[in-house]
């Protein structure tokens, strides 16, 4: 499937026509930090405002992990806390959204189209489809549209790779690694460093996030220029090379039941236009609220724990660290894949 158009209230591509190789632009600035407790503790519904947006905010005090005592309320305040260093790699980018109205262990539901009644103020991604269909994603642009998605249940948030200028245009190169049945996490940081090391051999410069699920995402930021299909075909290429590295370790099996055990999975299928992995400092929802975490590559070789890093404790990691993806959104340093192709 390939996109037809990307439009937003800005100026767009027309249909069809190719834009010149280009890197993408960097993101504007995120509002000031905004506090916490612009949420108040008690009141199970409240109206924020900020950057001169009104959100309404709604059941509060429902139990989003009732084991560890954490409520809707408390996933709003995580995500207040790290707007600041979130909100860069949000932005400019189509927001699926992947709702959970009753908590992480409550059924959930995948929501494209912006639904109605949301507020004037947001901003939208229109993308035609192959059926000729086009959906109007949300953008998280700024806090206030931090807040109106996460309110809607979403723990996780899934943007698209490419921006919604050229959405068949990814300014990323990506694998998730995701351990089949009989391979724990250790054998997880092993395939990452494989990865790692034979990316480099490109001349690719990878970032490491765990999925804070089971997994390792590794990102290549790349020139944008190659269309979604070829970084697809390039990271299958890559997959496959991997596995026939080390074919007890790696496999780039898709067809679940064909995957051999103890093996990791590279994944390179969700490099597909359309696709979408949770983001950077996202909750999971998973037990323990655990987080995807961006990690140095000395911390994977060091052993670090998918445990590590939950709903509590992250925002004081994040503030100790900085933002360590800083650089993947950088205009400099970004891999030519055209190169290559």
């Amino acid at each position: 499937m390939s996109p037809r158009a990307a439009r937003t209230s800005t100026s767009a591509r027309p249909a069809g026509q190719a834009p010149a190789r280009r890197t993408p632009p960097v993101p504007s600035a995120p509002e000031a930090d905004v506090p916490p407790d612009i949420i108040p503790p008690k009141g199970k519904q409240c109206e924020v405002r900020v950057g001169g947006r009104q959100v309404r905010l709604t059941n509060l005090t429902k139990p989003f992990w009732p084991e560890l005592g954490i409520t809707k309320g408390d996933l709003l305040r995580y995500y207040v806390q790290v707007a600041p260093y979130l909100l860069p790699h949000l932005m400019d980018r189509a927001m699926v959204m992947k709702r959970y109205p009753n908590g992480w262990k409550g059924p959930f539901f995948f929501m494209k189209r912006t639904p109605q009644g949301a507020p004037a103020w947001l901003k939208t991604c229109s993308i035609e489809h192959a059926s000729k269909s086009v959906i109007d994603f949300p953008m998280v642009q700024n806090v206030a549209s931090l807040l109106w998605v996460v309110n809607l249940g979403c723990i996780d948030l899934n943007p698209w790779y490419a921006r919604c200028d050229d959405t068949d245009r990814p300014d990323f190169l990506h694998f998730d690694l995701d351990p089949v049945e009989g391979a724990d996490f250790a054998r997880v940081r092993e395939t990452a460093l494989l990865v790692r090391d034979n990316l480099r051999r490109l001349g690719m410069t990878s970032y490491a996030k765990t999925t804070g699920s089971k997994g390792i995402h590794v990102y290549v930021p790349i020139v944008r220029g190659p269309t979604q299909k070829q970084v697809w075909a390039f990271a299958k290429e890559f997959a496959r090379a991997m596995e026939k590295i080390d074919p007890r370790l790696v496999t780039a099996e898709y067809r679940v039941a064909k995957r051999p055990r103890g093996r990791v999975l590279v994944d390179y299928n969700q490099n597909a236009w359309g696709r979408t992995l949770s983001s950077i400092y996202s909750v999971r929802a998973r037990p323990g609220a655990t987080v995807s975490m961006p990690v140095t590559w000395d911390e994977v070789e060091d052993g670090v724990e998918l445990e590590a890093f939950t709903l509590l404790n992250a925002p004081a990691r994040i503030r100790q660290t900085g933002d360590l993806w800083k650089p993947v959104l950088a205009r400099r340093g970004r891999f030519d894949l055209g190169e290559l192709l």
